[in-house]
């Protein structure tokens, strides 16, 4: 099986080049390039170079900080997954890149196994969360219902199933459904709920109370 590809945004060289190291002893993972800020990030994109499967980005860098350029991924290359490996820990810069698109927030001094951990979790099941970043995403939750939102009883079965950490295929099994049609009802709903990720369809089944955490 070919390895999942990573990329490392970090604007400190030798960190950025550690951080590379390690993914490379990941069984699963190899680090296709590094870069220095997010506007690089985004000219390697625009230069239709190999998009990754995964992108490590920090989050105060110059020129084009970690929370622009995951908004420019989220719109521009949605099947990219963003994961944050910042120092920043306040709620409100988390919250701003759960927001702009990130499928997954991370410190920088997590233990190797937990990064390695986080990466495998994000490519099987499209997100990951500490404890910590998941109840301060309930606490955001404001219990405000959508009512321009009408959901099918297959697009509510289909986000109940997202929300728990069953992969996209494990969720087209248990709907007997093909992967294809699976991508169709995530597509939809990422339109119709207007979230970009899977996250994002979780707060939204939570605040909704289609889901029970």
């Amino acid at each position: 099986m070919s390895k999942f590809s990573v990329v490392v945004v970090d604007d400190h060289t030798l960190l950025s080049q550690a951080i590379q190291t390690m993914v490379n002893t990941f069984k699963d993972f190899t680090v296709l390039y590094t870069c220095k800020n997010g506007q690089e990030l985004v000219d390697r994109f625009s230069e239709n170079g190999k998009k990754p499967d995964v992108v490590l980005m920090d989050i105060n860098m110059p020129v084009m900080n970690g929370i622009e350029a995951t908004a420019y991924i989220a719109e521009h290359h949605p099947k990219v997954n963003v994961m944050a490996l910042s120092v920043e820990d306040d709620d409100k810069t988390i919250l701003k890149m759960i927001k702009a698109g990130a499928v997954g927030y991370l410190l920088k001094d997590t233990e190797k196994t937990v990064l390695e951990k986080a990466l495998r979790e994000i490519v099987e099941n499209g997100f990951y969360h500490t404890k910590n970043v998941t109840n301060l995403l309930m606490k955001s939750v404001n219990g405000v219902l959508k009512d321009d939102v009408v959901l099918k009883p297959r697009e509510i079965e289909f986000l109940k199933l997202a929300c728990t950490e069953m992969t996209y295929k494990e969720v087209a099994d248990k709907m007997c459904l093909s992967p294809k049609t699976i991508d169709g009802y995530r597509e939809a709903l990422f339109a119709k709920l207007n979230v970009r990720n899977r996250v994002g369809m979780v707060i939204y089944a939570v605040r909704n109370k289609i889901y029970t955490v």
